[in-house]
């Protein structure tokens, strides 16, 4: 029954972990785990270990592929190895998770029953069930220097708007509550195309890529702004009697 139980647990735990990259990234099914090579996760696509969500550096904390989910982890979370059937049974190196999938072997859990906080949502998953998401540049106080990152509004909580680094990140560095902010248009200047949320003497400065993306994002802003909390709300106002 122990033997059972633990089978279940590693099913379950794969499900979810090898599931809600971007659809350029297909996830290997847990049965082909070791059998199949996974297509990587391109490290660009990530700014923090998809495993621990510490964020890595070029020094402490580099970058590692699983060989058996493709997924990019620190070298804590992937000093592990098993053998892979695809590559004739030699031992690779794997992450944790997946080295107990393949093996059967125990890992003592330091992170058990933590509860997911509100930032700790991965954002390819957010990302497919989202009202909006793309990347934007978020400019500073002065207007001048700004941080590109990527930006969701997600179905689930369609009045709070997530910031990610990277569209692959396992959590968002922060988050802005939407409603009851004003979305304001703002002249192009030099090719960007600008436009605030302002509320009080809170002011947040975002550069679209271009004006149809800009005017998206103006519009699902504008809406949630308003506690609209679904678009066809929206246009069944607009569509009157």
């Amino acid at each position: 029954q122990d033997a059972i139980d633990r089978k279940e647990k590693r099913s379950e735990t794969f499900k979810t972990a090898v599931h809600g990259l971007e659809t350029d990234t297909p996830a290997l099914k847990t049965e082909e785990l070791g059998r199949r090579a996974p297509q990587w996760v391109r490290d660009n696509l990530v700014t923090m270990c998809m495993r621990c969500k510490e964020p890595f550096n070029a020094i402490t904390r580099r970058r590692h592929h699983c060989r058996a989910c493709g997924y990019v982890v620190c070298a804590r979370c992937s000093d592990y190895k098993a053998e892979l059937q695809y590559d004739g049974n030699r031992p690779n190196r794997v992450c944790q998770e997946c080295y107990i999938f393949l093996t059967g072997h125990t890992v003592l859990e330091d992170r058990e029953g933590r509860h997911k906080g509100i930032l700790e949502k991965g954002a390819a998953e957010v990302s497919s069930r989202s009202l909006l998401c793309s990347s934007l540049q978020l400019l500073d106080k002065n207007g001048k220097a700004g941080t590109r990152g990527w930006f969701v509004i997600p179905q689930d909580d369609p009045l709070v708007l997530y910031i990610y680094a990277a569209p692959q990140d396992v959590r968002a560095h922060t988050s802005i509550p939407l409603l009851g902010y004003q979305v304001r248009d703002m002249p192009q200047s030099e090719s960007r195309h600008l436009f605030q949320l302002v509320q009080s003497r809170q002011v947040f400065t975002f550069v679209a890529d271009t004006e149809e993306l800009k005017r998206r994002w103006m519009r699902a802003m504008t809406r949630s702004a308003a506690g609209i909390t679904h678009p066809e709300e929206e246009e069944e106002e607009d569509a009157g009697p």
